[in-house]
């Protein structure tokens, strides 16, 4: 079977020792949301060639589609490319266009390091990108985006605007009962509509009107609507404080 979605590296030793929040990898999961591209994975990985080339193998088998965040530029830290190169089984080349970018950019003659930056696995293709001299660098599905998180939301819509999903449908309920009071409902309807994915979420602040959390989701909305109908009809009365 062919992999669907995606899935998402974030590389950076900033990350993993918390000198830097990430931002990137929410904000990802979010916009895949609301474009309809269910996430697998997400992982998180220091600047480390071998163990970048692992986890980039490991997306894309998980996932048809592959961002990773961060390691691109002309530092030492920077190896992004090479690992998703190895990981591909390509070699790394220069590409041409992104030399003459970078040299109509420069002031004056661009260092070898900034010359970096126009390095590429074997076969990849530059997107442009809407108001900036900076494209994307993807090969084979894989959007290799900068960890900077305003460059990568901006280069993330330049990709997502090419890319097709389905949006999710969701409602939610509201209840005033424990799980344990209305788990036997849920594990029913979610075992006869397995195409609907029901999610439950205990709450602990005692200052909310409501214990649990009901989502109801598919990409179905006239499943979800039957789905929601019949947790209604199967709760608890009164159990039901209001419905989103």
């Amino acid at each position: 079977m062919e992999p669907t979605g995606a899935a998402a590296v974030i590389i950076g030793n900033e990350v993993l020792t918390a000198k830097v929040v990430d931002a990137n990898g929410p904000h990802l999961i979010k916009r895949l949301r609301e474009v309809g591209i269910p996430l697998r994975t997400l992982e998180i990985v220091p600047d480390e060639v071998d163990i970048i080339v692992e986890a980039v193998a490991r997306a894309r088998l998980r996932a048809k589609y592959v961002f990773t965040s961060g390691g691109i530029g002309p530092t030492h830290d920077d190896v992004t490319v090479r690992a998703v190169a190895l990981a591909m089984g390509r070699k790394v080349v220069r590409l041409p266009e992104m030399v003459a970018l970078i040299r109509e950019k420069a002031v004056d003659e661009p260092t070898a390091e900034a010359m970096r930056l126009a390095d590429a696995p074997e076969g990849a293709v530059l997107l442009p990108q809407p108001g900036s001299w900076y494209p994307v660098l993807t090969v084979g599905d894989v959007f290799m985006l900068p960890g900077v998180p305003q460059l990568f939301r901006t280069q993330l819509e330049a990709v997502l605007a090419r890319l097709s999903g389905t949006p999710m449908h969701l409602r939610v309920l509201y209840l005033n009962q424990g799980e344990s009071a209305v788990a036997a409902v849920l594990d029913r309807v979610a075992l006869d509509m397995p195409h609907v994915a029901i999610g439950s979420y205990p709450m602990f602040d005692r200052s909310l009107d409501y214990l649990v959390k009901v989502t109801v989701e598919s990409v179905d909305p006239d499943a979800v609507e039957q789905a929601l109908a019949r947790l209604r009809t199967g709760l608890p009365e009164g159990s039901v404080v209001r419905t989103e």
